[in-house]
């Protein structure tokens, strides 16, 4: 039985437990302002590669990194570029994943063999609270089955996908059930690859040009 976390009600003590198990290879399901989330820690690449067979990911795909803290950032990113830091300061936390070059030593399940790594900063207290107590950032992707829609709601989550993990933080209604936005910052200019939460025209505006599609 995975431990579940009431978050909202959850004692220190809960959350430092799930922690410790994911710590040492475990799978958590997680909570965004988006949709919930499926993964592990990026230091656990075998924890990373169960989670992706347990929702019968396609292999070859990139997982998204899921971070708590600026440091967290930097140690997964060869650079971040002058418009990189724009964005930050603009949308994170929040809804928007970007795509930086990857220093080599992020996990190839993790970039794919791409040399790219996409990273979000989640606003959500109860991912934020855990993050920060695992000390690291969570590699994954929706806590859906492949080919299933993704859900903001934990009552809706697949029994199947929840009885594989080793933690769920339970934060009832998460987020808003749109997607991340998705831009990849190492074309020149910025291309969008998924339409999300944050509009491209916000984006564009901040940046002040406009992004390939």
């Amino acid at each position: 039985m995975p431990l579940t976390i009431l978050s909202g009600s959850a004692q220190a003590a809960a959350v430092a437990g799930a922690a410790d198990r994911i710590r040492h290879g475990g799978i958590v399901v997680f909570p965004t302002e988006t949709v919930y989330g499926i993964g592990a820690d990026i230091r656990c690449a075998s924890a990373i590669e169960k989670a992706a067979r347990l929702k019968n990911s396609p292999a070859g795909k990139p997982l998204l990194v899921h971070c708590c803290a600026v440091d967290q950032v930097q140690g997964l990113v060869a650079e971040i570029p002058a418009v990189a830091q724009v964005l930050m300061d603009r949308f994170w936390p929040g809804p928007l994943a970007m795509i930086f070059k990857s220093l080599p030593d992020v996990p190839a399940i993790v970039t794919a063999g791409t040399g790219k790594v996409g990273i979000r900063m989640v606003s959500h207290p109860g991912f934020s609270d855990f993050c920060a107590r695992l000390g690291a950032p969570i590699a994954g992707t929706s806590a859906n089955m492949h080919g299933e829609p993704a859900t903001s709601v934990f009552a809706e989550i697949d029994p199947d996908l929840l009885a594989g993990v080793d933690a769920a933080i339970d934060a009832g209604i998460c987020g808003s059930g749109h997607p991340s936005t998705v831009i990849d910052l190492t074309d020149d200019p910025p291309r969008l690859l998924r339409a999300g939460a944050v509009a491209s025209e916000r984006l564009q505006a901040a940046l002040g040009l406009r992004l390939r599609t």
